[in-house]
């Protein structure tokens, strides 16, 4: 089906934008995944790149769906879905750039992200204005060029850097609109990547171009399309057998290493989202700097995404702490079969039988699940994962059988999107559509892995149907709800995900949810409480149970940076 074009660089084309893209990067993946041997042969460029624009593409469609929500509010009348308007181009922008700073992965991940922040920085600073047109763009693409190559600790050249500059320098000689401006950019990119295995050694003795190049290249291509309705060529990117010595070559900053079967470059992959201040993250990157090479620390406003190649993991969090304070971090060792090994072969890790694999919101939760045998993977409030996340949670698993529990009923299709791809990789696995980390706790206290699988899930199911669930937190803005419309600051209680109760204080909200859920039976309440709920809350709830509910036993758990206050599962 051909794409509507759109006119005018506006909201409505970022969406279009981030969508094409999100589904040409889909197609190509596996493409760009094999041409990978720079500046690490680990082979996941095209699904860091997929999973840094799927980040993306989810924050603006939550920007819309905000927007919706917002208008419903000021005219009831409208349906829902009604846009007649649209949020604005810097909240869509805005929004883009912070969806793939959150949620970038890997080297060329981190620099899209970067890319993507400096066209936003150039979009949003229109103020007012609704779109922009050819000029407008062509400064988005020369600032994005420009700010990613700042963002880089040693720019080399034959890498994206080298592709996204002969985008902006293609756009700068265009004239016109949007479209004219985009196809210029995509062209320029397209003859850069074909010249980069004469600018990169390793990539011509591997006889491909740059895979980091190449996923821009696709995302230009989507740029194409948006503005004139019809996807460019796809690009034709040269393949070879690429040897083992030729994949152990280079590290970030060029340094080589051509002997066979040597091992070269850090052992690790560090990456971790920051808050921090610029004077911080200055003195940051002089330390990392020295500690590892591949550095790029792209963001700013007080949040950073930081990637690292090291040999001393521990050393580049560290310092990551003396920044400010980082999250969401991710360690990757570059083990057998990738650029830092010899041609030694070691015997495959032995696949368990069964494994449980879950979402948790807060660290406390990941420790109380990871104590309970399960692989867990952290969602931060705000921050929910990717289907790609998914999958490689369940790779980490590392079993023949796999209960997956998304504990988010906002989960429930990226759960089983990534449930779908791990089962044409061979893994059996069944989805437990558990709406609540308390439904999950349920389902893994009756999990037994002895047992016969499609029992060992029929169990957990019915655990986790049998757990009602309910949540207290603050409501960030005005919003209509089931229990009339709350303002911004009113402490919302919500059973089985509908608002039930709105006030204004957290005990007594919490009160009036935990008698409502008992009010239907029970035999167990479980308590988890957040870092911002008061520390009396959990004693009140206690109390109140022991003299109101006699035969009703109450366990609390710490949660850590879970987004609500307190989570309440009644069994």
């Amino acid at each position: 089906m051909a794409q509507v074009p759109q006119r005018f660089f506006d909201a409505l084309a970022v969406r279009t934008w981030c969508g094409l893209s999100l589904r040409a990067l889909g197609r190509a993946r596996e493409e760009i995944d094999a041409i990978n041997v720079y500046p690490v042969a680990d082979g996941d460029t095209g699904t860091n790149l997929y999973l840094t624009v799927e980040s993306a593409a989810g924050a603006v469609e939550a920007v819309f769906a905000a927007h919706e929500v917002d208008e419903g509010l000021r005219d009831p009348s409208r349906t829902r879905g009604h846009t007649a308007d649209g949020p604005s181009l810097a909240d869509a922008v805005g929004a883009m750039a912070h969806g793939a700073l959150i949620g970038a992965r890997g080297n060329s991940g981190t620099i899209l992200a970067q890319l993507l922040r400096g066209m936003a920085e150039v979009l949003a600073a229109r103020g007012d204005s609704e779109h922009t047109g050819g000029p407008g763009l062509r400064l988005a693409l020369r600032h994005a060029a420009a700010s990613a190559r700042q963002a880089v600790a040693h720019p080399v050249e034959g890498t994206v850097l080298t592709v996204a500059a002969a985008a902006a320098d293609a756009a700068d000689g265009a004239g016109g609109d949007c479209a004219e401006v985009a196809r210029a950019a995509y062209e320029g990119a397209r003859a850069a990547l074909a010249a980069t295995p004469g600018q990169l050694a390793v990539l011509e003795r591997a006889g491909v171009v740059d895979a980091g190049g190449h996923g821009l290249v696709t995302v230009l291509a989507a740029l194409v399309e948006t503005f004139t309705g019809r996807a460019p060529a796809p690009v034709a990117a040269p393949h070879a057998r690429v040897d083992r010595a030729v994949e152990g070559e280079c590290a970030a900053e060029g340094r080589c290493a051509a002997e066979e079967g040597d091992e070269s470059g850090p052992a690790f992959e560090v990456i971790y989202l920051l808050e921090a201040e610029d004077a911080a993250v200055a003195r940051l990157r002089q330390r990392l700097d020295t500690l590892g090479d591949s550095l790029v620390v792209v963001g700013g406003d007080g949040l950073w995404n930081v990637h690292v190649h090291v040999d001393d993991a521990g050393a580049a969090v560290e310092a990551g702490v003396e920044a400010g304070r980082p999250y969401r971090i991710r360690i990757t060792h570059f083990g057998h079969g990738d650029a830092h090994t010899t041609k030694a072969e070691r015997p495959p890790r032995e696949r368990a039988q069964r494994a449980v694999v879950a979402v948790v919101p807060g660290e406390g939760l990941a420790a109380l699940y990871t104590e309970a045998g399960a692989t867990t993977l952290l969602a931060r409030p705000g921050e929910p994962p990717a289907s790609g996340e998914l999958v490689q949670a369940v790779r980490r698993a590392h079993a023949r059988e796999v209960v997956l529990l998304p504990n988010d009923a906002e989960l429930r299709h990226t759960a089983a999107a990534a449930a779908e791809q791990a089962r044409t990789e061979g893994v059996r696995v069944a989805l437990i559509p558990t709406r609540s980390a308390v439904q999950g706790i349920a389902a893994l206290a009756v999990h037994e892995s002895e047992r016969r699988f499609d029992e060992d899930v029929v169990a957990m199911t019915s655990a986790a149907g049998a757990t009602r669930h309910a949540e207290v937190t603050v409501a960030e803005r005005q919003s209509w709800t089931t229990a009339g419309i709350c303002q911004a600051g009113d402490v919302l209680g919500l059973i089985d995900g509908d608002v039930a109760v709105i006030g204004a204080d957290v005990s007594q909200v919490a009160a009036t949810v935990l008698d409502r859920m008992l009010s239907a039976g029970g035999e167990l309440v479980t308590l988890v409480l957040g870092d911002e709920a008061p520390e009396s809350v959990a004693d009140h709830l206690e109390a109140r149970v022991r003299e109101a509910y006699l035969a009703v036993d109450t366990v609390v758990h710490r949660g850590g940076r879970q987004g609500a206050l307190l989570l309440v599962g009644v069994e």
